[in-house]
């Protein structure tokens, strides 16, 4: 707070019982996560407690350039075009590889543009939409918990949450979050590694401290 120098983050996992499982810690170097800050691509590395490796995650840069003419801007082709449908030509603003064991691919979550709120889609390693993501209108709202909302695809079912907790001064000063991720014991163990993925990137388009503004 004091030097405005970012840091690779950090991630406690624990269980519902409060005991730790996993910890994940960012590899980013010095000048792209100085220099791009909530922009810079990311590697994400989770380890269990005897320091194995066993999940990646990964983003690559992202441009926030609305012209539809630069190439950098269409990094991919779907949108999501209503509560429960895909449009087949747009833009993607950002994604997330996630691979378990790493090198293997287990899907994406792709971040899809729109109006009023949060929306991403979990897909397989295909990149075929499996689930969705619903977040909600106003993700900076203080004094209140943020909750993203994990669904079927049809916008019917409801299979898990993954919600940023309001933790008081400590949520608005400083750059430290708690987020709680509700899925069934039942679900696919890819699939909880998706929803699992899914708080990272929220985590940092969200809630990450924006680049700082030059002076003119």
């Amino acid at each position: 707070m004091m030097t405005r120098f970012e840091t690779n983050n950090r991630y406690d996992i624990k269980n519902n019982s409060d005991q730790m499982v996993y910890i994940v810690t960012e590899d980013t170097d010095d000048f792209t996560r100085n220099a791009y800050r909530t922009l810079r691509p990311f590697i994400l590395r989770v380890t269990d407690c005897l320091g194995r490796e066993i999940m990646t995650m990964q983003r690559p840069f992202r441009c926030t350039c609305c012209c539809f003419c630069c190439p950098s801007a269409r990094q991919e082709v779907r949108e999501w075009k209503s509560d429960s449908q895909f449009a087949s030509d747009p833009t993607l603003h950002s994604t997330l590889e996630v691979q378990c064991p790493p090198g293997i691919t287990i899907g994406f979550v792709a971040e899809h543009w729109n109006l009023c709120r949060a929306v991403y889609s979990i897909q397989n390693e295909k990149k075929e939409n499996v689930m969705r993501v619903r977040g909600p209108c106003s993700t900076y709202g203080c004094g209140s918990d943020s909750v993203f909302e994990v669904k079927s695809l049809d916008g019917v079912s409801n299979i898990g949450s993954i919600i940023r907790k309001w933790n008081g001064l400590l949520s608005a000063m400083a750059d430290a979050d708690h987020f709680d991720i509700h899925f069934p014991l039942d679900l696919d163990v890819k699939m909880k590694a998706m929803i699992f993925g899914a708080c990272f990137l929220i985590d940092f388009m969200y809630f990450e401290r924006s680049p700082p503004q030059r002076s003119r």
